[in-house]
């Protein structure tokens, strides 16, 4: 029987797992990787952070100075890697939750290699296994290949073909970015894509997030302006699609026929391929049975604590689940109270 079992060792997962190592409790983590990396691991080859090494830390050590102006895909593989390793963060890999049995006070977590009994439980599973494609007119009428962003890796599969991206956010900007310097590329999106300015970057975005959430403790309400946090950052590869004169080049998606994708404006062009960059769901399907979901995978919470189910927690799956905590400098905060619920719960357990 284990005090706290932690679905998930990506930044979410591992930054639970630091303050229980702190606590004496026995707990593990349960990671459907084969490797250390979390859903980095998925990610395109080009993909970086949004703001310097210096300013992306889990609790505990500091980012290794990058190579480039931001982390890129690997570094940060290699840092939640030696993390782990510096820790002894007690882990197992590749076990992959079905499903979780409440039974009286303890949990039944039920997997491909085991059951295993534990009187607490964090899911920290993010959102990479839960991708969503919109149900776009004529989707399934097309004759093309389709794939979501969590498969796309670089141009290489896509070069000669007419491909179209969409999704106006910032793994949309990025992928139609990179495609456009080595293909035809079209992007599709449902509104006019916003831009952040230059000299708006992660670090900047996370200081408005908090300065937000500390004004509204305070019942305060902040006069300064405000970026939208969910408009585009302009990382070097966008920048780059700017100065080539094709940022500008979207169109409003209206629907498919067979071969063609089609525009609002009543046009219409010939594509090959499509990359879907339109986002994610909760990866929560293993709480079915448990607790009540939204369509989205979403579960009422007070902070991260499960309201319909005592000894659960969730934690790293954004804005409520805390703020910022779907980033590697923001979940810290999260995992630390969270670590802090669970003591005072086993406690009272007894």
């Amino acid at each position: 029987m284990y005090d706290c079992i932690v679905i998930g060792a990506g930044q979410s997962g591992l930054s639970c797992g630091y303050y229980l190592r702190k606590t004496g409790l026995k707990f593990v983590l349960l990671d459907d990787e084969e490797c250390a990396g979390g859903a980095w691991l998925h990610t395109w080859d080009s993909l970086t952070l949004f703001s310097a090494a210096k300013h992306n830390a889990l609790p505990g050590k500091a980012m290794p100075s990058s190579e480039g102006e931001y982390p890129t895909r690997n570094e940060v593989i290699d840092y939640l890697q030696s993390y782990e390793e510096k820790f002894n963060i007690p882990l197992q890999r590749p076990v992959r939750v079905s499903g979780i049995i409440r039974n009286r006070n303890h949990f039944e977590i039920i997997t491909n290699v085991s059951t295993y009994l534990t009187k607490s439980v964090v899911a920290a599973t993010g959102t990479y296994r839960s991708q969503f494609i919109p149900d776009v007119p004529g989707r399934n009428d097309f004759r093309g290949d389709q794939i979501h962003s969590a498969a796309y890796k670089n141009p290489t599969d896509f070069i000669g073909k007419h491909t179209l991206v969409v999704g106006g956010g910032n793994s949309g900007a990025q992928i139609y970015a990179e495609l456009s310097q080595e293909t035809l590329t079209f992007w599709g999106v449902k509104t006019v894509p916003e831009f952040l300015p230059d000299d708006v970057d992660g670090k900047k975005l996370f200081d408005q997030a908090t300065a937000i959430y500390l004004a509204k403790k305070r019942g305060e309400q902040l006069n300064k302006k405000m970026f939208d946090l969910g408009n585009i950052v302009m990382v070097p590869s966008v920048k780059q699609a700017r100065d080539r004169g094709v940022l500008d080049e979207y169109k409003i998606l209206k629907g498919f026929d067979k071969d063609r994708v089609l525009w609002e404006d009543g046009s219409s062009d010939y594509i090959d391929a499509i990359v879907w960059c339109t986002g994610f769901h909760y990866n929560t399907s293993f709480l079915d049975g448990l607790t009540h979901r939204s369509p989205k995978g979403k579960i009422v919470t007070k902070g991260t604590n499960a309201e319909e189910v005592q000894g659960l927690w969730l934690v790293g799956y954004g804005g409520w689940t805390g703020m910022a905590s779907a980033t590697i400098i923001g979940v810290g905060r999260t995992a630390r109270k969270t670590v802090k619920e669970i003591e005072s719960y086993l406690k009272e357990w007894g």
